[in-house]
């Protein structure tokens, strides 16, 4: 069960102007680094939350269809199901009917009739689904509590940069980034 990037987010939860706005920046010499520091927090909070902040396309993998007939998206939540194939025993790709596909959006679950679909022809990733998620194009888009951790995030990362190598204030999350992003964790099983 893999998931791979396909396409990533064309913003960022925050513009270079939010950011330096927040860090009381005024000089173009670090946007550089400011730029990668948003980056790099949009990434933190998505691995914390197994949500995609902004909208991505990813490819799910599966060796086969689950029994229960029910897909669970990580990352999420769940925008549309973009395509769905399966392969035969020679390699070659068959489209399915995306019209089989129940999606939960709000569950961010895809539902089918597990007998109804074809079964892949091999063994190991024999199924690719590939799908849209995260809250939507813009920053706007994006839940406040995700976007102040975000900024959270930056502002410590750019307040310890300079710190040595393997000094501890820049491993620490910061104070309350942990408890704006509770609500939005999904749960392993």
């Amino acid at each position: 069960m893999a998931s791979i990037l396909l396409a990533g987010p064309a913003a960022e939860p925050l513009t270079l102007v939010e950011a330096k706005a927040f860090l009381r920046v005024e000089h173009d010499d670090d946007d550089l680094t400011i730029a990668a520091l948003i980056a790099g927090s949009r990434i933190h909070v998505e691995m914390q939350t197994r949500r995609a902040l902004i909208t991505q396309t990813w490819r799910l993998i599966r060796d086969g269809w689950p029994e229960d007939g029910r897909i669970f998206l990580s990352p999420s939540p769940l925008q549309e199901i973009v395509a769905a194939r399966v392969y035969d025993g020679g390699g070659e790709t068959h489209d399915i009917d995306l019209q089989a596909f129940v999606s939960d959006k709000a569950a961010s679950v895809i539902a089918f009739a597990n007998w109804s679909m074809p079964l892949p022809g091999r063994p190991v990733g024999g199924i690719e689904i590939d799908v849209r998620v995260g809250y939507g194009d813009a920053a706007s888009d994006v839940p406040e509590p995700l976007r102040q951790a975000t900024r959270l995030l930056v502002a410590h990362w750019y307040e310890n940069r300079s710190a040595p190598a393997g000094a501890l204030p820049i491993a620490v999350t910061p104070a309350g980034v942990g408890a704006l992003i509770a609500p939005y964790r999904m749960q392993s099983l």
